[in-house]
């Protein structure tokens, strides 16, 4: 490690991207990090007990911290002595909970940004979301930066996530603290969500819709390689001037259907003969508004909230609609390019899956 090592804190550090994110910091060597989660404690699988955060946690290069977001006070303890922020916390984006997302994305980000200038804090580069623009109504293809945020979002998670970008680049002040946010498209690879949901269908698709629709998968290395490219750009004083306070959408750069992406996965981890079962939409959205209705009512009479896994009619608009993003932007000013294919990242995924599996 270099001696001029600086220290870094990324908060919800045990997150999917965020733990990607750490290793990437921690075998640069220019870094130590400070990690932050809601646990009490940093619980490691055996791999990285015995990997590069075990080691790293072990002689002092990396800490981790018991901090919940909320708390400033627990924040601004954190960011002390920190040159750089990457603020990855956020409330799940399948809990429907209103609250929980106002008090977690917005507040939680109001708060990191205050600690940051309590701490003299000098970058902060925010995990925001391609759903910020995404209205739930309208498909989105090959769309750049210069799109608006909608009048209505499809659910709270979005809604509030632009709502937290936009205090990240109102705080954004070349004499003091310097922002960025990062707004991945949909991140797979090894300790995603995607891949155990198709595998809990037992090599069964269930397309809703007609089956045409494009995403824009990012394999979750370029993620952390788009947050690394953010704060390299805001060390220089040209790149400061360039990108502090402003958005960059993160991607692959290789739009492609997803429901062919999905049965790729299916296919790479040895399924060989899978179901196809198509469900038009129209059939199932009026179902799913009598369902949140349903959920609404139990919500106020007896306080049950909705289920975590129970479909709505925004989540068929998420998997219905075109949802491609133009990184063009990104390659321009922060000089991004994907490292690892889209090919490539799912050879990577699937393999670790598949050892998991067996």
């Amino acid at each position: 490690m270099s001696t001029e090592s600086k220290w870094c804190a990324v908060t919800g550090g045990r997150g999917f991207m965020a733990r990607h994110l750490v290793a990437a910091l921690l075998r640069s060597g220019e870094w130590c990090v400070r990690i932050t989660d809601l646990a009490p404690e940093a619980t490691l699988d055996d791999a990285e007990k015995e990997g590069l955060l075990g080691a790293a946690l072990r002689d002092g290069r990396a800490v981790y911290a018991s901090t919940d977001v909320c708390d400033i006070a627990q924040l601004t303890r954190d960011f002390e002595g920190v040159d750089v922020v990457f603020h990855t916390a956020a409330a799940d984006p399948s809990t429907n909970n209103i609250q929980l997302h106002y008090k977690v994305n917005l507040e939680g980000t109001r708060n990191v940004i205050d600690a940051c200038k309590a701490c003299k804090v000098k970058k902060l580069i925010y995990t925001s979301s391609c759903g910020v623009v995404f209205d739930g109504v309208h498909g989105l293809f090959d769309v750049d930066e210069s799109v608006p945020y909608p009048e209505k979002f499809p659910d709270a998670y979005t809604r509030t996530k632009a709502e937290a970008e936009r205090l990240v680049m109102k705080a954004n002040d070349k004499d003091e603290l310097l922002t960025c946010c990062i707004r991945p498209g949909t991140i797979f690879g090894p300790g995603d969500t995607v891949v155990p949901a198709l595998v809990s269908c037992g090599g069964t698709m269930i397309i809703i819709g007609n089956g045409k629709n494009y995403d824009d998968f990012v394999y979750v290395e370029n993620v952390v390689h788009g947050h690394i490219c953010a704060e390299k750009t805001l060390s220089t004083e040209e790149g400061a001037n360039k990108s502090g306070g402003k958005a960059y959408f993160i991607t692959n750069m290789e739009p492609m259907n997803m429901w062919d992406f999905l049965y790729s996965i299916l296919e790479k981890l040895g399924y060989k003969s899978i179901s196809k079962i198509r469900i038009p939409s129209y059939i199932l959205i009026p179902i799913t508004h009598v369902l949140e209705w349903i959920s609404d009512k139990l919500n106020k009479l007896y306080g049950m909230r909705q289920s975590d896994h129970m479909l709505t009619s925004s989540r068929i608009k998420y998997v219905t609609l075109n949802r491609t993003f133009n990184c063009n932007k990104a390659t321009e000013e922060l000089g991004y390019m994907p490292i690892v294919s889209l090919k490539e990242g799912v050879e990577i995924t699937t393999k670790f899956y598949g050892h998991s599996r067996a």
